[in-house]
């Protein structure tokens, strides 16, 4: 199996594919641009979902559910959203045999179904604010798409809520941002960097877009969430409006924030190697894996079960005890990014004993049978840490500071694709021309800014900010 994976360093887009077949996380499909995720693939979503949705409960959200149809006339009611999506509507035109008397539109985001449901359902100060999410799916007709990074059918949660006022919505869109961005730290064992979205940048309809960005192991970004503050725009534009304590009628504020299947895409860009996936510990579908050895042995097979059923109370076990050999499983969970495997045999039996090994560095330890559960909670705690601090050690050495242009392009050319940290302006053009000269489109402008000079790096004005730069998913 292993053998049958390009190397990340000759062909990393092949890499990437390799690795999503040979791990069985999908299949392609015959409806072009869309993908069927197979069983462990959709375990691992299943398992981003669980541990997203407890975080938004925590912070007070519900979940409903929209229709999946948008009649054509409520999706124009907001002008710049619609602009925004229309080359990627997908519409239909027909029921059954019979032409609809109105196109209706699949899904490409929910903002216009829940502004219209909000019209309906607020009416005073004490109906706010509505923090709701929806587990979806959406389409969007991209041209070029990717395995989980960009497909024309994709899951996703999108978050939106309605408030009284400014203050409390744009609380809402930071603190959402900043769920977004510990989930993919603490869970995911993924550094990213928090910012806002350029004026061109952002969403369509919004009044500003704050985005997370990680970055993978061939040195590209990938946006990995998004939180959009709307104002009242939505709110104007479909009459969303409530009584306060003073009885005046006022326009409600509104945020939307969402992430997607792409994430599973990230996982793998970000700790696989060219052995396969490397998992997270809390997303893993399968956290250890027991592997009799020599299972034909008196008492093997049921000392294999017997741990099964003692760690099963405190993890995701699998016992595999198919006709195999050891080495052909061993490879299929290296693949699998299984985080840690368990050898047993009849000598380890004899000395009360068992063999841990991890998925990421391939390190043996002999641990005794009555400290098995504590020893695995700490190799998976430390496999975790390991993988975070290693794609946090990417992140910084393929990040660099520059000061004009033509140093971007040098630095591109001579240490490959990364972050590029540089001062700006603020201006579109020059951020247009950066992108046509170099390559690289503008990331965000982080929260956490840094004075590197005190000059735009494409027209030499005074600089506004500190931007992020580089080529991306």
């Amino acid at each position: 199996m292993v053998e049958e994976i390009t190397s990340m360093e000759e062909d990393f887009a092949k890499w990437y594919t390799d690795i999503v077949k040979k791990a069985e996380l999908l299949d392609y499909s015959s409806v072009k641009g869309c993908m069927v995720i197979k069983p462990y693939g959709y375990a691992v979503w299943e398992n981003i979902k669980s541990l997203l949705d407890s975080r938004f409960k925590a912070t007070g959200h519900e979940n409903v559910y929209m229709p999946m149809f948008i009649p054509e006339s409520l999706l124009q009611k907001e002008k710049d959203h619609v602009e925004g999506f229309a080359p990627e509507v997908a519409w239909v035109t027909h029921g059954g045999s019979e032409p609809l008397s109105e196109r209706l539109c699949v899904r490409p985001t929910s903002e216009t179904l829940f502004c219209e449901h909000y019209a309906n359902v607020i009416q005073s100060y004490r109906d706010l604010p509505k923090l709701y999410n929806q587990w979806c799916s959406v389409v969007r007709w991209e041209k070029t798409t990717r395995p989980f990074l960009r497909s024309r059918e994709f899951l996703w949660q999108e978050g939106h809520t309605a408030h009284a006022c400014a203050q409390e919505a744009i609380a809402e869109t930071e603190k959402m941002l900043d769920v977004y961005a510990d989930f993919c730290e603490d869970v995911l064992c993924m550094p990213v960097i928090k910012g806002k979205k350029t004026e061109s940048d952002k969403f369509a309809g919004a009044v500003a877009t704050y985005a997370i960005e990680a970055m993978m192991h061939d040195g590209k970004a990938l946006q990995a969430g998004t939180s959009h503050y709307f104002g009242d725009g939505f709110a104007r534009a479909f009459d969303i409006k409530f009584s306060d304590k003073n009885n005046e009628l006022k326009y409600v504020h509104q945020t939307s924030w969402g992430v997607t299947t792409r994430l599973i895409g990230a996982i793998i860009m970000s700790h696989g190697d060219d052995n396969g996936l490397v998992l997270p510990p809390d997303v893993a579908p399968v956290q250890i894996v027991i592997i009799p050895v020599a299972a034909h042995k008196e008492g093997v097979a049921e000392k294999a079960a017997e741990l099964k059923a003692r760690l099963e109370s405190r993890f995701r076990v699998k016992l595999d005890v198919s006709d195999n050999s050891p080495g052909w499983k061993f490879a299929e969970y290296e693949m699998k990014g299984v985080p840690i495997r368990l050898e047993i045999g009849p000598r380890d039996i004899a000395d009360s004993r068992c063999v841990l090994v991890r998925r990421d560095t391939g390190e043996k330890s002999f641990v005794p049978l009555d400290r098995l559960e504590a020893e695995a909670e700490r190799l998976l705690g430390e496999l975790a840490e390991s993988i975070y601090e290693k794609a946090l050690a990417n992140l910084k050495n393929r990040t660099y500071s520059c000061a004009s242009v033509d140093e971007i392009i040098k630095t591109l050319c001579e240490k490959g694709d990364g972050f590029i940290k540089a001062m700006w302006c603020g201006d579109e053009a020059c951020e247009d021309e950066v992108k046509e000269k170099t390559g690289v489109s503008s990331r965000c402008i982080p929260f956490e800014q840094e004075d590197l000079c005190d000059k735009c790096v494409c027209c030499g004005k005074p600089a506004k900010h500190m931007l992020y730069w580089g080529k991306a998913y």
